[in-house]
């Protein structure tokens, strides 16, 4: 758990230089820091997994001194090609993160940095505290528009919250579709949570016309965060008990995976006409949409409809793009013990998995924030969009 420290931690804060990850998704191991120019750490596991990327982390005492920070077993991690070309992020004041440039070598991450002041942070990505998921909740839930439940607890003992939003006006459909959007599966790819916020913030504006379209065909259902327990926790992939959420599906129970038992019960209660399962790539530096070919039922219609929601996504947002991304299984291989593939066979709905990277888009590169919490909020608007054309289309079905 984060928050323990070793002796070695305690010798080096004697000396000045301090390293330090006892807070809401730290994660780092200190080896040795009593040399700047020396810094040893390394990447705590998951509990109970092998699974390992996320960092994030608090260097103090070392303000205007050259420091030269090693990852010592990057080599070793869930996906050690995501520390090619990556750029690490760094801020003072948690609210702006920028870039900085790291180089793999030898299966180890390292970078040199002379802090302007005595405290910075450094991530994998940008940070998405259970303290600001709590804020984001309390927002929505305010919104007469919106409702708030909490599916149940997790392991630790957190809440699982689902917000749903109806139409916003009279003029409802006679029967809306109800869509659905789940995040953070893998705690550690919290761009998924930042396009979580940028999807509510579009869905609390009433005075929008896309929310008002979209709300009149449509009831949204979201689980902001399915894995609150690994992300205070400060993991990459996996709950409490060390469960890949997303290899879950097919069997859920209320033991090992409640998170994803309490969403499954929720869905098949409500129904699922539409569903996409937010995500982020360590290793491919593009914006893209897995779907759900694997499945024995896939057809020309299932086939029309993820090539019309993807290419509707392109054409709004110039950082999606449909060229690259994961190869569509063979027809009768899908993996049901995934979100996409289960909920699709079980209700015969177009489900995606949409990636954002960790590094960032190679067409559309920022060199000062890369991939970033604002692009990914942007990124949602483009989504919202897509759906609401989709629900106009001649695709999605009856």
């Amino acid at each position: 758990m984060a928050g323990i420290r070793s002796d070695r931690q305690s010798n080096a804060d004697s000396e000045g230089v301090q390293i330090s990850q006892d807070f809401d998704a730290g994660n780092i191991e200190l080896i040795a820091c009593e040399d700047p120019t020396n810094i040893q750490l390394k990447i705590r596991p998951d509990e109970q997994s092998e699974f390992y990327q996320w960092f994030y982390f608090r260097l103090s005492g070392a303000q205007h001194t050259r420091c030269r920070i090693s990852l010592l077993n990057a080599q070793g991690a869930a996906y050690p090609d995501g520390f090619r070309n990556y750029r690490i992020l760094y801020s003072y004041d948690q609210q702006e993160w920028l870039r900085h440039d790291s180089q793999l070598h030898d299966g180890v991450l390292s970078f040199e940095f002379k802090p302007e002041l005595d405290s910075v942070y450094f991530a994998y990505f940008n940070p998405y505290s259970i303290q600001r998921h709590q804020g984001l909740i309390a927002a929505a839930k305010s919104a007469v528009h919106c409702s708030h439940r909490v599916l149940g607890l997790t392991l630790d003992g957190q809440d699982l919250d689902l917000l749903s939003f109806a139409s916003v006006s009279d003029s409802e459909a006679a029967t809306p579709k109800n869509c659905w959007v789940i995040a953070r599966q893998h705690p550690g790819e919290t761009m998924a949570e930042w396009w979580m916020e940028g999807c509510v913030e579009k869905l609390l504006d009433t005075e929008c016309a896309l929310t008002q379209s979209l709300l009149q065909k449509c009831n949204v259902h979201l689980v902001p965060n399915m894995n609150p327990d690994g992300s205070r926790r400060g993991h990459l992939r996996t709950n409490a008990k060390g469960r890949n959420l997303n290899r879950e599906w097919a069997k859920p129970d209320m033991t090992s995976s409640p998170e994803v038992f309490l969403a499954k019960q929720a869905m098949n209660e409500i129904g699922v006409d539409f569903l996409l399962d937010v995500h982020g790539d360590e290793s491919l530096p593009y914006c893209f949409i897995a779907g759900t070919e694997g499945l024995s039922e896939w057809d020309e219609v299932k086939q029309a409809q993820l090539d019309f929601y993807s290419t509707t996504l392109a054409e709004l947002n110039a950082d999606f793009q449909t060229e690259q991304g994961y190869p569509a299984k063979p027809r009768g291989q899908a993996n049901l013990t995934m979100s996409t593939t289960q909920i699709a066979h079980l209700h015969g709905c177009l489900a995606m998995t949409l990636e954002m990277p960790f590094k960032d888009t190679t067409a559309t590169p920022d060199e000062k924030y890369g991939w970033s919490a604002e692009r990914s909020k942007c990124l949602a608007d483009s989504c919202l969009e897509a759906l609401d054309h989709y629900l106009t289309s001649n695709f999605q079905g009856s």
